[in-house]
């Protein structure tokens, strides 16, 4: 049994650093997509939720209905965070310097740690922990010089941001055997809900139009079903601090598909944060289980 939980948790560390790899290319998109941002934003999140959805359906097969008529509020609860996090992050975005947003969405592992104590007694491990502080760490020298001190509601909005991402993730960690597609594609819905007030979705081209299909399934889509599927599996701690992998990606496939080249602060913090995550998986990897690790003596 403690084998089969170990394999399961190293299948939820790829799972998750994946769903981060997949969030890492929205830089890509939005830099391609010449709509405005909350229209961008609403067909991002139709095509997100029903590609979401279409993949419940695929997995579940004649069980689908069914299972949809058994979800209880842990489903909602989550909908509603994920949904919270991503309208909250929009706002922080349009509100705040990037710097700020980023050094409060580099605390989620330390909020998430402290939340899934709190609220189901799940120990972070020092490995996570450490971790955390040194990527968090890498954090601050990619922004060193950067402009901070953006308006209090962008800062807040990060805040509710971070938050959210923290809570959603205890949540599916303590309801690990509910299916949460659902929820995931209703997040996306529900964001798009909320941005269709301020956007303009008949004025899009036709090729900006593609662009937000790619933008939602292979961005948001992803990323929320890999997401969903990998926390399951790991510390709620641990799956927050994984998802950083976003962090330093960005400005790399920035950098190789659209030539911008990042700065130097950037590029160092950067490979911290990249080592201090590559380095945790690998000792996760490597750690044999308790029940392997300690010989049995005989009778």
């Amino acid at each position: 049994m403690i084998n089969a939980d170990h394999r399961q948790h190293q299948i939820g560390l790829l799972l998750v650093a994946a769903a981060a790899l997949a969030w890492s290319t929205s830089a890509l998109f939005v830099r391609n997509i010449e709509a405005g941002l909350m229209t961008m934003l609403f067909w991002r999140g139709i095509f997100s939720g029903t590609a979401v959805f279409l993949l419940f359906f695929l997995m579940e097969r004649g069980a689908a209905l069914s299972t949809l008529r058994t979800l209880r509020w842990p489903t909602l609860v989550v909908a509603l965070l994920s949904a919270t996090g991503m309208i909250t992050g929009i706002g922080a975005l349009r509100n705040t310097t990037a710097a700020d947003a980023m050094v409060i969405y580099a605390t989620v592992p330390f909020m998430t740690a402290a939340l899934a104590y709190m609220v189901i007694g799940e120990k972070p491990s020092s490995a996570t922990l450490i971790a955390s502080t040194v990527a968090l760490l890498g954090v601050g020298v990619m922004l060193l010089g950067a402009d901070l001190g953006g308006s209090l509601l962008g800062q807040c909005l990060a805040v509710m941001m971070a938050f959210s991402m923290a809570a959603f993730t205890t949540v599916m960690r303590q309801h690990r055997n509910i299916p949460m597609l659902p929820a995931m594609a209703a997040s996306a819905w529900i964001c798009s809900f909320g941005c269709y007030w301020f956007a303009e979705p008949s004025t899009i081209s036709s090729t900006d139009l593609m662009l937000c299909m790619a933008f939602g399934i292979v961005q948001n889509a992803a990323g929320l079903a890999l997401y969903a599927f990998g926390s399951k599996r790991v510390p709620a701690a641990e799956a927050t601090l994984l998802a950083a992998l976003e962090v330093p990606l960005t400005p790399f496939w920035v950098f190789l598909f659209m030539g911008e080249t990042p700065s130097p602060q950037t590029l160092i913090g950067g490979s911290i944060v990249l080592l201090a995550l590559f380095f945790h998986i690998l000792a996760e990897f490597r750690r044999r289980p308790a029940a392997m690790a300690t010989p049995v003596l005989p009778p």
